[in-house]
């Protein structure tokens, strides 16, 4: 296999709060640690570096914030080497359509197709986690729970 253009990975999700809710969720830890990573050195701001740990498989993440543009759109880069990853945040009367994008795959087709595969399924479980936690006070615990064999003890 061959690609003609390399692979973007999108997924969205409607979450049924104000767009001010919704992103203050993705750039304050304080939230973020509730349906994603476990632990974070910092909030979101452009052109600050910050770490983010999933401390149940004992990894962690450099992420360095590109732009903040609030309300609308987060770009960071994270991963070595660097991949993008882009947020747009929609505001809509029933909510805030969220949409997450990240590109930028290396390897060989093989690898390049893993990846894009897993950052598809982590960013959707992600939005689901926060759709759960701010229309529901529920913490799915779907980032945790989806490799349970692979906790660090």
């Amino acid at each position: 296999m061959t690609f003609n253009t390399a692979p973007i990975v999108k997924t969205q999700m409607l979450i049924r709060k104000p767009v001010e809710d919704v992103f203050e969720a993705f750039v304050n830890p304080a939230i973020t640690t509730k349906f994603w990573f476990t632990r974070s050195t910092g909030r979101l701001e452009a052109g600050r570096e910050v770490r983010w740990e999933w401390e149940m498989y004992g990894v962690s993440a450099e992420v360095k914030v590109k732009a903040i543009e609030p309300h609308q759109r987060i770009l960071i880069e994270w991963d070595d080497p660097p991949l993008p990853v882009e947020w747009l945040f929609t505001s809509r009367p029933d909510g805030a359509l969220v949409a997450i994008s990240t590109w930028g795959f290396r390897g060989n087709d093989d690898e390049i197709v893993k990846q894009a595969m897993d950052a598809m399924g982590g960013f959707s479980f992600v939005l689901a986690g926060l759709k759960a936690l701010l229309e529901h006070n529920v913490d799915l615990k779907l980032v945790a729970d989806h490799y349970p064999d692979a906790h660090v003890t």
